[in-house]
């Protein structure tokens, strides 16, 4: 990104970006409010200051070259950077007496998230809250690039420069359609759900490795009838009436009705997570918004049992 500034001002970077996201020049005069041949010859100058051509120029039409394409991802990085400069410069002119940003795993942005941020802002109504539910990867780099101040994750992802607090728990659990064979057992095995279809999910992804490995520790051989990428699109199956499955209790909860749920015996156990920059200490917001969090936590029922509380944070394993 320093490269970039010291080679290009920031309205050669806007032109550039406008040609590789409208796909030609015209299509970029047409964003940015200006004529062809201004464009044109902007894109000129600055590919003359860079030594190197952008685009090759092929029937009429404009194909990025390889350096492009990589100096666009660059750009892409510099126009967030402003972005999140604008918004905050947005939120002073406001006079809000701050921001606050949130990532979540999927399985508990679904409801207990939005539950934590509406308790929070009850006590806050002033402070702005952004929120996204996201996969461990992009979460944690959210929480690494400082664009997010707080994260809660069920499935955290290895970091050291990452602290990470339980303050729940919840098991994986089966559900199923109403009026299906399996509602006479108050506690299912794996044996029990061997003869039918199973919505499950790809082996290589971590809710497929858990319930996997449920499996395997049963004695078989998990066969899965429709593939899923998240325990909520497994619910949604489920209640259409496409089989089982095996998902987390915050998905189950969060989407309750139309089917049943049962435990398993010798289940997974997962841990709600806060998770933090190890380098910087959070905000006030950010530990009000934590307080209320585990007060939602606590009320729907998944607290951390007494006996396996752990008191200090650590790094995310």
């Amino acid at each position: 990104m320093g490269l970039i500034a010291m080679q290009l001002n920031l309205r050669q970077i806007e032109v550039f970006r406008a040609v590789m996201t409208s796909g030609s020049i015209s299509g970029a005069a047409k964003l940015l409010f200006v004529s062809q041949p201004a464009v044109s010859r902007l894109l000129s100058h600055t590919e003359q200051r860079l030594g190197f051509a952008l685009f090759e120029r092929i029937k009429g039409r404009l194909y990025p070259t390889p350096e492009a394409r990589q100096l666009f991802k660059e750009v892409e990085a510099v126009y967030e950077g402003v972005r999140r400069v604008e918004e905050l410069a947005g939120e002073l002119s406001e006079k809000r007496s701050g921001i606050l940003h949130l990532v979540s795993s999927p399985s508990i942005g679904h409801m207990l998230i939005p539950m934590a941020i509406s308790h929070f802002h009850q006590q806050h109504p002033e402070v702005k809250v952004t929120f996204q539910p996201l996969t461990v990867v992009p979460l944690t780099q959210m929480l690494l690039d400082h664009r997010a101040d707080l994260g809660a994750v069920i499935l955290p992802s290895q970091h050291p420069n990452l602290l990470s607090e339980p303050i729940g728990q919840g098991n994986l659990v089966c559900i199923f359609p109403y009026n299906h064979p399996l509602a006479s057992g108050s506690m299912l095995t794996i044996d029990d759900l061997i003869p039918y279809p199973l919505v499950s999910y790809r082996s290589e992804t971590p809710f497929g490795t858990l319930v996997e490995q449920m499996y395997q520790e049963a004695g078989h051989v998990r066969r899965v009838a429709i593939e899923v990428s998240s325990p909520h699109n497994a619910c949604s199956l489920v209640k259409a009436g496409a089989g089982i499955a095996i998902v987390d209790e915050f998905s189950a909860h969060s989407a309750q009705g139309d089917f049943v749920v049962r435990p398993i015996a010798h289940t997974k156990t997962l841990a709600i997570n806060l998770v933090q920059s190890r380098f910087e200490p959070l905000s006030q917001l950010a530990q009000d918004f934590a307080m209320s969090l585990r007060e939602t936590v606590k009320t729907q029922g998944f607290a951390i049992p007494a006996s396996t509380k752990q008191s200090n944070a650590k790094p995310i394993t």
